[in-house]
């Protein structure tokens, strides 16, 4: 079983193809950077190999997967930190970049990937809590997490028998919160009723049920700790 995962070098990707590599899988590393590519592919292990290719270029996208297919499973945990904050004051070039570095990424790799798309394969996406918490300061977060989620339900009938799922983490300890206040890292961790941080590993898990379990579809899998509850 093929896996590819764009944006693995880190964070949930990584631990995403961690897991998948130690179940047997055949994993693609998808990532801009060599150096962080090549550690992720020795921290992920046997039966993981690595593709440096820049995401946001289609062109490129269709040549890696020419490449590297047939692919089962591709999954899409590239992320963009950019279109946060108050609505009067964030800039709309923020919130362009923000699409640019995770909506089209993510739309791009998942039209790329369908000539090499096995029928029974899946599409899962690493999305966002912020889409749906009405949370003051995240408009430009939920509008791009927020259109991923909403191609989810359509894809997985359009594309049907291949299934399209995505997750949808709350607050998690990666280095997306690097360069945040550790004090407003620790207070949105407390909001969940699990009243903590969320683990990469976690996340992970979640998405290698969706990968594993052929009769979901459609499905946006909340781990926020029961984050969206609020």
């Amino acid at each position: 079983m093929h896996s590819v995962i764009i944006g693995g070098t880190s964070g949930i990707g990584l631990a995403t193809a961690r897991l998948l590599a130690a179940r047997g899988n055949a994993v693609t590393i998808v990532g801009r950077d060599p150096a962080k590519l090549d550690a992720a592919v020795r921290d992920a292990g046997a039966g993981a190999k690595g593709e440096a290719a820049d995401a946001g270029d289609r062109a490129v996208l269709d040549g890696l997967f020419a490449r590297i297919g047939p692919v089962d499973h591709l999954v899409l945990a590239a992320s963009g930190g950019a279109g946060a904050g108050p609505f009067n004051a964030v800039d709309p070039e923020g919130v362009r970049r923000g699409f640019e570095a995770k909506f089209w990424v993510h739309w791009n790799a998942a039209q790329s990937v369908l000539p090499h798309l096995a029928p029974d394969g899946s599409i899962t996406l690493v999305t966002a809590a912020s889409s749906r918490l009405a949370n003051p300061g995240t408009a430009g977060l939920a509008a791009i997490n927020g259109a991923l989620e909403r191609m989810v339900p359509t894809l997985a009938r359009e594309l049907a028998p291949r299934r399209v799922n995505a997750v949808s983490p709350g607050v998690i300890d990666t280095a997306w919160w690097s360069d945040k206040p550790v004090a407003l890292f620790e207070a949105e961790s407390r909001k969940a009723p699990l009243a903590r941080a969320g683990q990469a590993e976690e996340v992970a898990d979640a998405i290698a049920f969706l990968i594993g379990n052929r009769f979901v579809t459609g499905v946006i899998l909340d781990v926020d700790g029961g984050l969206h509850l609020t």
